[in-house]
């Protein structure tokens, strides 16, 4: 499932009730750190977010335009999904790692193809 997090300092977290009004969808939760987060779930709902979000988007755009494209993919039945379906996703999970800070290593494409048992 994909998701979409939004974090607020808690004393400012108005915006996230108002975007959860508006939108209809998603949870609000505080978090015992003083930040609250608007957690939305779901390839279509994450999908029609991000295809109007991304114009807009000034930091983590990359990210976000291969989340999209994901969440196109993963709509499918999984037995509807081709290996070229798979593949396309692994690349797109690379794209997301890359731009990603990591403080340790992530599965390579070797390994995520291996995992998706799509090796020769």
């Amino acid at each position: 499932m994909a998701t979409i997090c939004f974090y607020q300092d808690s004393r400012h977290d108005e915006p996230l009730y108002w975007i959860r009004k508006e939108l209809n969808i998603g949870y609000v939760s505080k978090r015992k750190d003083g930040i609250t987060e608007l957690r939305i779930n779901g390839f279509e709902r994450i999908e029609e977010i991000l295809k109007n979000l991304i114009p807009y988007i000034k930091f983590k755009k990359i990210q976000a335009k291969a989340l999209y494209d994901c969440c196109k993919i993963l709509q499918k039945p999984m037995n509807a999904l081709k290996e070229s379906d798979f593949r396309k996703l692994v690349d797109l999970i690379l794209t997301i790692q890359k731009e990603n800070y990591v403080s340790k290593k992530k599965k390579d494409k070797e390994e995520l193809l291996k995992l998706l048992d799509l090796t020769p």
